[in-house]
């Protein structure tokens, strides 16, 4: 099996990576799950939630209204999305999405679907719930269609990052939110030997989508259940020899079969029931792990960056190295906290550049502390890669600082070496903080180096307190 990084010989390790490291001549067993979608903060995410919401409501619209042929062809389109290799396929990717007659099997459903008709159902997801036909196969295959234009873009924004050649090739429809209707166009993509790829970002892949009709029967209707008949001392309770009285769940699943009409028939008598699921799904999604799709170990990995970061010679010559190596580093440390890297991106028509921008997905921790209480905004992150042998000083810092913007955030980081005197460095950043031109914090080798070794003794969380001391070492002065 070759991956993306090998076939393209991108020597990097998927914890380093913003996206799935996807296999190029076969499916992964992933999902693109539109829940995971709809709860990320950051600007690319909503984005596609905005483009998904759009199609769901409008489809909604079309089948509440009859119109049946509007309805079809919104479906139409959703074909199988073999770009990202996701999936159950055995072998060459091929797929098992959404075909013509399929979307007349699916429009079948959602018109036969009560739930659906009605707006019961507030998301994409939850039809895996109560429609039948409809699992999470085709609800990551629908996902991926919609959004495959955001897909392409981020495509883009990675190969770029890391050198990886493309070419101009016709892009298969896309739902675009605006004109209700679906587009193709031409883009830059990477091709590989089975075809073009569009990859994932890992923070929206999964190896299941957040809904489970299975999940919601057992746990939540059945318990439920089994309450409501404890307490009603039904003819389905139980008295064991010690007095105390049960409800097994056999005798209820027995009574009330799993289909997606009851569970549908049940949620709309029990509201509370699914908002309790809802509300479940939500607290599941915020417990972030700093790269599920790793199976490395990231401890080991910790220790190899450590090397390298080492061997890396302070100077002009090894100065690409330097900012290739801070790319991983910066996904490694902060995932999924700061997330899709661009590299060198240019403002001000060109005229500036920075080395590296990170969308701020934080959800907890100093980066959402940063924006949501201390009201810093921070929805960019940039990050300034400075391979220098000599002390970085105040025009370094002026040049970063004069790229911060309402819009773009005003926090940024300085990645260095090394530093003579750090007091220094840290006092002409405060007063950079204090004359209101932004907040920057240095990461020189030895800090980087330090919370590599938290990671490596198994003490990750440790990285968050530093980084909130060093960010309070400028902000209080």
């Amino acid at each position: 099996m070759t991956t993306f990084t090998e076939y393209f010989q991108i020597h990097k390790n998927q914890a380093e990576l913003d996206f799935v490291d996807i296999p190029v001549d076969s499916d992964i067993p992933l999902f693109i799950d539109p829940f995971a979608i709809s709860q990320r903060p950051d600007n690319w995410s909503h984005n596609c939630h905005r483009t998904i919401v759009s199609f769901f409501q409008n489809l909604i619209n079309c089948i509440r209204n009859d119109a049946d042929s509007q309805a079809y062809q919104m479906l139409r389109f959703l074909k199988e999305p073999n770009e990202t290799r996701f999936g159950f396929s055995r072998g060459r990717p091929q797929g098992a999405g959404v075909g013509s007659f399929q979307a007349a099997q699916i429009l079948e459903a959602l018109r036969a679907s009560e739930a659906f008709r009605t707006g019961f159902l507030n998301s994409l997801g939850e039809c895996e719930l109560m429609i039948v036909g409809v699992g999470r196969d085709k609800i990551s295959d629908l996902t991926t269609n919609l959004i495959r234009f955001h897909l392409a873009n981020y495509t883009l924004s990675q190969c770029q990052l890391w050198n990886i050649p493309v070419r101009q090739m016709p892009l298969p429809p896309f739902y675009n939110a605006q004109s209700g209707e679906w587009n193709t166009t031409y883009f830059d993509l990477p091709m590989t030997s089975t075809g073009p790829v569009l990859l994932v970002p890992k923070a929206i892949a999964r190896y299941d989508i957040a809904h489970d009709h299975n999940e919601y029967y057992n746990k939540f209707v059945i318990e439920y259940l089994q309450t409501e008949h404890l307490t009603a001392g039904s003819s389905l309770v139980t008295t064991l020899k010690n007095g105390k009285k049960r409800v097994y769940k056999k005798d209820l699943k027995a009574a009330y079969p799993k289909t997606k009409q009851r569970l549908y028939e049940f949620s709309r008598e029990h509201p509370e029931v699914l908002e309790t699921y809802r509300e479940h799904l939500e607290r599941a999604e915020k417990e972030d792990l700093s790269s599920a799709l790793s199976s490395e170990d990231e401890q080991i990995l910790a220790e190899v960056l450590i090397e390298a970061l080492k061997s890396i010679q302070p100077g002009n010559k090894m100065a690409s190295d330097f900012h290739n190596l801070v790319i991983g580093l910066m996904e490694f440390l902060f995932f999924p906290n700061l997330l899709c890297p661009i590299k060198e991106q240019e403002i001000h028509q060109g005229r500036k550049r920075i080395d590296i921008v990170m969308e701020n997905g934080a959800r907890a921790g100093v980066f959402h502390r940063l924006h949501n209480i201390r009201h810093l905004p921070c929805s960019f992150v940039p990050i300034e890669c400075k391979n220098y042998g000599n002390e970085i000083s105040n025009p370094e810092l002026d040049q970063l600082a004069g790229r911060f913007s309402p819009n773009r955030g005003k926090f940024g980081i300085l990645c260095c070496r090394n530093f003579q005197d750090r007091s220094l460095f840290i006092e002409r950043c405060r007063d950079t903080f204090k004359d209101d031109r932004g907040l920057i914090i240095p990461l020189d080798d030895a800090t980087i180096i330090r919370m590599l070794i938290y990671i490596s003794d198994g003490q990750r969380e440790i990285i968050d307190t530093e980084l909130n001391q060093i960010i309070n070492e400028v902000w209080i002065a």
